[in-house]
C-alpha cells in the first residue's frame, strides 16, 4: 500500500496541479474539489442504476441490478463510483435499503450524501495524520473517516427540512477498494460475500459482513440496556424486531440504520462496523446485496450463480432474478421484497464479457 505522503501528493487536483495542504479547511476544500472534478466525468465513472461500469486502469468491473418487489415503490438504491476521489486505483460501491413510508427518499439521500462526505473526511484525516506524530495506518484513517461520516449523516438527516425520517430509515453497506485493499463499512442487514478460490480450485464463499439483526447477542444486549424490546410477532416466527418500550411500534427488523429516530433512543444505532480485506489473486469477486436477496439465497448459491453466468455484465441481474424466483418458491403468499445486487469483479476484463 502506498505511504501516507505518497497518497497526499497523489491528491493534487487533476490539471490544476495544486498540492493539498493539511488542516480542516484545506482538507474539506480539497475534497470538495475532488468530488466536483469526478462529477464532471459522471457518465464515465459513476453508476446509480442497473448496468455495468468498467475501470480504464485495471481489469475489474462492476455489474449492478435492482428490481422492485411487491410492496410498492423500490426502496433499494445503489452507486458504483470508479476513480473515487480522482484516484485511478480506487472504487466506491454502495448498497442502500430503505424502509418505512419515506424509506425510498431516505435511501437516496444517504446514497447522495455518503460518498462525498466520506471523501471529505478521508482527505482531512489523511492530511492531519501527516501533520501528527501518531503515524496512523490506512485502515485507521478509513475507519475514523467512516465513523465521522456516518455520525454526521445521521445527525443531518434528523434535521432535514424536506425528509421525514422519524418512522423511516435506510441501511448502508459500502466498500472502498484501493489497489489490493478493500475496506468495508456496514450499517444494517445487507451483506457482502467474497468468492475466493480454494486449494482444490473450486470457488467458495467468505462472508465479509455481519447481518445486524436485533437478535444478535451484542445487538440485543445494547437494545435492552437502552430499554428497547426485541421479539417476534406471532405471525412472523423467527423474524426478530425492535420495539418501543411502551408501544407496539416500529417493529424494525434490523438493529442498525440511518434515520428511524422514533427508536434511536432505545438501542438502534447508525455506527458502522468497519473491516478490511486484502484482495489476493485467489479472490475473484465480491457480491453486495440487500436482505431481499439473502433472505432466500445462500452465500454459496450466490457465488455459484454469479460465477456460472456467461455474460459477467449480467451477473447481478441473474442473481436478482434467481432471488425473485426463490421468493415465489420458498415464501408463497408473502410479498416479494425489493432485491438488489452489485457484483464487483477483481480480475475479469470487460473485453471478456460476451
Amino acid at each position: 500500500m502506498r505511504s501516507l505522503s505518497c497518497l497526499l501528493r497523489s491528491l493534487s487536483i487533476g490539471r490544476r496541479g495544486k498540492l493539498l495542504e493539511g488542516g480542516d479547511g484545506g482538507g474539506r476544500e480539497a475534497a470538495d474539489a475532488m468530488v466536483k472534478e469526478a462529477k464532471k466525468k459522471k457518465k464515465e465513472t459513476m453508476l446509480t442504476s442497473s448496468g455495468t461500469v468498467s475501470s480504464r486502469h485495471s481489469n475489474g468491473f462492476a455489474s449492478v441490478y435492482s428490481r422492485r418487489g411487491e410492496k410498492g415503490v423500490n426502496q433499494d438504491c445503489c452507486v458504483v463510483w470508479e476513480e473515487f476521489g480522482c484516484q485511478e486505483d480506487m472504487i466506491f460501491c454502495g448498497m442502500f435499503d430503505g424502509h418505512g413510508p419515506w424509506g425510498h427518499y431516505v435511501s437516496k439521500n444517504v446514497r447522495e450524501s455518503l460518498p462525498p462526505s466520506l471523501l471529505c473526511n478521508w482527505q482531512e484525516a489523511l492530511a492531519l495524520a501527516l501533520l501528527s506524530e501518531k503515524g496512523l495506518c490506512q485502515f485507521d484513517i478509513w475507519e475514523q473517516s467512516y465513523l465521522r461520516t456516518c455520525a454526521t449523516i445521521d445527525r443531518d438527516l434528523e434535521h432535514h427540512r424536506k425528509l421525514d425520517a422519524y418512522n423511516s430509515g435506510t441501511t448502508a453497506l459500502t466498500i472502498v477498494k484501493q489497489g489490493s485493499v478493500m475496506v468495508l463499512a456496514n450499517v444494517g442487514d445487507s451483506r457482502a460475500v467474497l468468492a475466493t478460490t480454494s486449494d482444490d480450485g473450486s470457488l467458495v464463499p467468505v462472508q465479509l459482513t455481519i447481518d445486524f439483526k436485533p437478535n444478535l447477542p451484542q445487538e440485543a444486549e445494547r437494545i435492552t440496556q437502552c430499554k428497547g424490546r426485541v421479539f417476534c410477532m406471532s405471525d412472523e416466527p423467527g423474524v426478530h424486531r425492535v420495539w418501543h418500550p411502551n408501544r407496539e411500534t416500529p417493529g424494525l427488523a434490523m438493529s442498525r440504520a440511518f434515520g428511524d429516530y422514533c427508536i434511536k433512543d432505545f438501542g438502534v444505532i447508525s455506527v458502522p462496523e468497519v473491516s478490511q480485506r486484502v484482495v489476493t489473486d485467489r479472490d475473484q469477486f465480491v457480491v453486495l446485496a440487500t436482505d431481499g436477496v439473502w433472505d432466500v439465497i445462500s452465500n454459496k448459491e450466490a457465488v455459484d450463480i454469479v460465477s456460472s453466468t456467461d455474460d459477467k455484465g449480467k451477473s447481478a441481474k441473474r442473481l436478482v432474478q434467481c432471488a425473485i424466483r426463490a421468493w415465489k418458491r420458498k415464501r408463497r403468499g408473502i410479498a416479494v421484497d425489493d432485491c438488489s445486487a452489485i457484483c464487483l469483479f477483481f480480475h475479469s476484463s470487460p473485453k471478456a464479457v460476451s
